[in-house]
């Protein structure tokens, strides 16, 4: 499984990154690192990646089977 979030709906909310602070991490303005990118997910943290996507309101993260 990946995670993507979308460069352009990203708005800095941190919510994904809150919930899933083991597999996500932000930068000095307060957005997710891997904005604009995809990353895998390991198993251990398939459910934090499901809290991350449905946690924001721009609905920029996305996982990919």
């Amino acid at each position: 499984m990946k995670l993507t979030v979308d460069f352009d709906r990203c708005m800095g909310h941190g919510r994904c990154y809150a919930v899933a602070p083991d597999l996500l991490t932000y930068d000095e303005e307060g957005f997710v690192t891997i904005r604009g990118q995809t990353i895998d997910v390991p198993d251990d943290q398939l459910e934090a990646a499901r809290e991350a996507v449905e946690s924001c309101p721009e609905q920029a993260p996305a996982l990919i089977e």
